[in-house]
């Protein structure tokens, strides 16, 4: 069974930090690109970083560039996202996804992603 499950969600302070982590099982994803997504309350689930499998590509949404960084160990077939300078508006469920089509590049829009994860919470406080 493929599984993706995130962790290091949590309550932080406005300004403060926290690194999530997306641990797969099941398959290898070595090969694919994987994303970040968030989803607030009421909100459609929006894009916020996604990598290739070599990380030689990196994409970011604009709110988040300069305070995330994505990246990867494919040794542990996880990926990872360093969340700096949170803002209560970065509150929301994050998911990690895997694009499995491979070798196409990065997309931003969630229907290019076959694996979900069940999600994490992050709630900036103000």
């Amino acid at each position: 069974q493929v599984q993706l499950v995130e962790s290091g969600g949590g309550l932080v302070q406005a300004g403060g930090s926290l690194r999530l982590s997306c641990a797969a099982s099941g398959r290898t994803f070595s090969r694919d690109a994987m994303g970040w997504f968030r989803q607030a309350p009421g909100k459609e689930r929006e894009f916020v970083a996604a990598i290739t499998w070599s990380g030689g590509i990196i994409d970011y949404a604009d709110s988040v560039k300069g305070r995330f960084t994505i990246s990867r160990d494919n040794a542990k077939n996880t990926v990872y996202l360093q969340m700096n300078g949170l803002k209560p508006e970065d509150s929301a469920v994050y998911y990690c996804a895997a694009d499995i089509r491979r070798g196409v590049g990065l997309f931003r829009s969630p229907r290019f992603y076959e694996y979900w994860g069940q999600g994490t919470q992050v709630t900036v406080s103000s």
